[in-house]
């Protein structure tokens, strides 16, 4: 498991403390003294990680994950390699938030930075960078050359940001790494905390977010757009995809190359979106779905299935085309 550059990583911890944390009762006798050094998903798991398995839809990775251990429930241990130690659970979710609050304390909430300087007095790092007024930067921060930062920005520590790159006024980038020219427009939010928690009666538990946003060469986000980072994995925006005036593209969503997102689209957390898809405005993407390449869904669907490749859909439930029109003629 590569280092996390944005948040500080504790451990490692016993197999046997973990348990405790998360509640679990089994009984592992020689596993109890096994250090598990980090936690992380099915497919970037090593052998000495924790991951989780929390749903049927991913048991391609999970069959082949290299994890040590494993939260899961009773229904799905048998999609996991014999070598595993399957942690049986009640609750998946909330042993997740348990496990990764140990290895990631800080992680459930974003606190603004305290590194922040003002970019005039940095003039000396960033030679071939140009800075609008009231700009705040923080420790680390590596920013290409001929790159334009609006006025009242905020770059916040470890970010990187490519060359030719262009931010408007008032945006905000934390936990992220942005490629090469990548256009910001204003009031966009990039890399802030997604909506991950577990609901409880007295006090809602936050869900620690580790993962970061990665936007490859030639991205436009359009004006106050919001980009929440990963939970464990990354939130990933392909080459020369544009994104329309406000959209939110929810934790752990990759969305893939020469992609086009009008106003105001919606992504649940954790959907994967194909090349070459273009999205009406308004439409909103459930979780977890696998949408495919060259696909269309047409302004103000609600897509709630799989698309396969170079479909076109559209209604709620987004249906294809023809189906759509047909209905539409009753």
């Amino acid at each position: 498991m590569s280092e996390n550059q944005f948040f500080d990583k504790k451990g490692p911890f016993p197999l046997k403390e973990i348990l405790n944390t998360i509640g679990y009762s089994g009984n592992f006798s020689k596993e109890n003294d096994f250090k598990i050094h980090g936690f992380t998903s099915l497919d970037n798991a090593c052998e000495k990680d924790l991951t989780f398995l929390n749903s049927s839809k991913y048991q391609n990775l999970s069959l082949k994950t290299n994890a040590a251990a494993c939260i899961t429930s009773p229904n799905l241990s048998k999609f996991l390699p014999e070598k595993c130690i399957k942690l049986n659970v009640k609750n998946v979710l909330f042993a997740v938030t348990k496990a990764s609050k140990m290895f990631y304390p800080n992680a459930d909430m974003d606190l603004p930075d305290k590194n922040l300087i003002k970019a005039e007095d940095l003039k000396k790092i960033y030679p071939n960078v140009k800075f609008g007024q009231n700009v705040l930067i923080g420790k680390n921060v590596k920013i290409g050359k001929n790159s334009f930062i609006g006025s009242n920005c905020i770059i916040e520590s470890n970010v990187i940001l490519g060359e030719g790159c262009i931010l408007g006024s008032f945006v905000t980038i934390k936990n992220s790494i942005i490629s090469n020219e990548v256009h910001i427009q204003d009031g966009a939010k990039i890399g802030v905390k997604g909506f991950g928690f577990i609901p409880a009666k007295d006090k809602n538990i936050r869900s620690p977010h580790i993962g970061k946003v990665i936007l490859e060469d030639y991205v436009e986000i359009g004006s106050n757009c919001t980009i929440d980072r990963g939970s464990l994995t990354d939130t990933v925006i392909g080459k020369n995809t544009f994104l329309d005036n406000q959209v939110h593209v929810a934790h752990n969503v990759k969305i893939g190359k020469n992609c086009m997102i009008a106003g105001q689209v919606g992504f649940a957390g954790s959907s994967t979106i194909g090349n070459n898809v273009v999205i009406g405005g308004q439409a909103g993407i459930s979780g977890h779905l696998k949408i495919g390449n060259n696909v269309k869904i047409g302004g103000g669907s609600g897509v709630i299935n799989d698309i396969s490749d170079n479909q076109q859909v559209m209604g709620y439930p987004a249906v294809s085309l023809k189906e759509f029109v047909r209905l539409r003629k009753k």
